[in-house]
């Protein structure tokens, strides 16, 4: 028995080894899965904010759309998406996220945190549209926070509240968590649209490719 005793060993050790092992690999693709894993298009995990959400709550299409103010396409694409949400109607509710592309538009992030506090105060569309609307004229603009302040004044806002929320918990909170669902998605660009949770691709990325997209999601509502 003797003999034995440093072969048992040996083996002992190996087998807490290899057990050892498979508990960390396994503990790090559930991580893994956890992090790749979006929740459904418009729902929030627990203690998330809600979505900033414009048209019918219960339409049976969401279009999700991930943009930054100072992105020229997102600007072109503003105007495309208010034609369709006319064109939809009651069928279609939009989700915006925010995903601002910094360093590579350097007033991105102020225009969001802008668009977040004005939200705090239930202006958040108002501001959205007023942003895209003007978008030349604030982005080449060195000192931009005197205009967006004029924007908050422009559409009711109370401006010694915006001014303490721009830099607060509640639109720092807002903007990671968009940028979190962006990351699970794979979004990388702006603007990134998702119809019912599918992904407008390359190949179709057009005005005429989203509503293509939507009508496909509406055939599909109305076959459930």
């Amino acid at each position: 028995m003797k003999r034995f005793l440093p072969f048992l060993i040996i083996v002992a050790v190996l087998a807490v080894a290899l057990f050892a092992a498979w508990i960390f690999l396994r503990s790090s693709q559930q991580a893994g899965d956890s992090r790749n894993t979006a929740t459904p298009t418009g729902s929030e995990p627990a203690g998330a904010q809600p979505p900033h959400v414009r048209g019918n709550p219960s339409a049976p299409v969401t279009l999700e759309e991930f943009g930054d103010f100072q992105c020229p396409t997102c600007g072109v694409y503003y105007g495309e998406l208010k034609t369709i949400e006319g064109e939809f109607g009651e069928r279609l509710r939009v989700i915006f996220r925010e995903y601002p592309l910094v360093p590579t538009h350097q007033h991105g992030l102020e225009a969001a945190q802008v668009a977040e506090a004005a939200g705090l105060q239930g202006r958040f569309w108002e501001m959205h549209d007023k942003l895209y609307e003007n978008q030349k004229a604030w982005s080449d603009v060195k000192d931009v926070m005197p205009m967006f302040i004029d924007y908050a004044k422009q559409i009711g806002i109370e401006t010694d509240r915006f001014g303490r929320d721009l830099s607060g918990e509640a639109v720092a909170a807002r903007i990671f968590q968009d940028g979190k669902r962006a990351h699970a998605l794979g979004v990388n660009a702006t603007p990134t649209f998702f119809v019912n949770g599918k992904e407008l691709k390359a190949d179709s990325f057009s005005p005429d490719g989203l509503r293509d997209l939507i009508r496909k999601a509406l055939s599909g509502a109305a076959g459930q």
